[in-house]
């Protein structure tokens, strides 16, 4: 309740613009939360409540989120499964896996199908 009431400046908003940016660009390098708290200038903790007052997610999240819509182009593109794992910034094929089933509700390859079939 106590930071909810607290204002964004607009420096902070500058701040956590550009590490949502940086994400943006970056998204498929390992990105460490404390970094981009530093380059804001805030806590870890208090960059989490920023960021997400101003974009509903997590910079977490938001990252997986990103990853997610990356991996989504690829796999409809027709790119192996594995190929995309380490594109797009994870180290794990099966990390990969379960992160993208519990996201879309399908597995990397059960997607990859149906949206080739649709293609066809």
């Amino acid at each position: 309740r106590i930071y909810g009431e607290i204002a964004i400046t607009p420096a902070m908003y500058q701040q956590v613009r550009q590490s949502k940016t940086f994400m943006e660009k970056f998204y498929a390098e390992k990105i460490e939360l404390k970094d981009l708290a530093e380059a804001s200038f805030m806590s870890r903790f208090h960059y989490i409540r920023i960021f997400k007052r101003m974009y509903g997610l997590t910079p977490r999240a938001y990252l997986r989120d990103l990853r997610i819509k990356k991996a989504k182009e690829l796999l409809k593109s027709g790119v192996p499964i594995t190929q995309i794992c380490f594109a797009i910034g994870y180290e794990s094929l099966s990390t990969f896996s379960s992160v993208f089933k519990k996201c879309t509700g399908h597995s990397p390859k059960t997607y990859q199908q149906l949206n080739m079939s649709n293609l066809e």
